[in-house]
């Protein structure tokens, strides 16, 4: 049996030898965040999120923690923290899963299958239980507002600041390509 941090090693591998985007941070593999479209054939079409992913000393016998960094609406993920709500990471989850696991299977099945019922997010739990036309029409208008490619470049440098200072930054009059060719102070 391999040691855990063999296990985080190869399973990050693989996850940046598919066809995913990975960025770590810190220059570690404990936490990095992840580039994922939404799936086809759903309301997240179209839409690019990035998803933080922390994984413990324990991993692969503990779960990773998952969170949207950009806004995503969903009844099963909190709309401030981008926490998820999701049984298979958070209460199920086993070592025969790996990271591409919840990025092939899990992430896309959370998104096509979302759960009222289990909400982090009760006002969109609530709008699709009470009004489904109204409430998907609120999830295409987050995937335009918030799920773009500029929404996620826009946050890669500053990855633990408000949003806030990214927007001083962009209000001072220079281009998104501007600020991304300054090293930070």
């Amino acid at each position: 049996m391999s040691s855990p941090s063999k296990r985080r090693e190869m399973d990050v591998m693989k996850l940046m030898m598919s066809d995913y985007t990975v960025e770590t941070i810190n220059d570690g593999l404990n936490e990095f965040n992840v580039e994922f479209h939404g799936p086809k054939e759903s309301l997240y079409e179209g839409g690019i999120w990035k998803v933080r992913v922390e994984l413990p000393d324990a991993y692969p016998y503990k779960s990773p923690s998952i969170g949207f960094v950009n806004k995503i609406y969903h009844p099963n993920v909190d709309e401030l923290s981008g926490s998820v709500c999701l049984d298979v990471i958070n209460q199920s989850w086993s070592p025969m899963f790996d990271l591409l696991n919840v990025f092939e299977v899990f992430l896309p099945q959370l998104l096509l299958y979302p759960n009222p019922s289990d909400p982090l997010n009760g006002d969109a739990a609530s709008l699709m239980m009470k009004d489904r036309k109204q409430y998907d029409q609120k999830v295409k208008e987050y995937c335009e507002r918030y799920a773009k490619r500029e929404n996620i470049s826009n946050s890669t440098a500053e990855v633990d600041s408000g949003d806030e200072e990214i927007s001083e930054e962009e209000s001072g009059g220079s281009s998104d390509d501007d600020i991304a060719g300054h090293a930070d102070p």
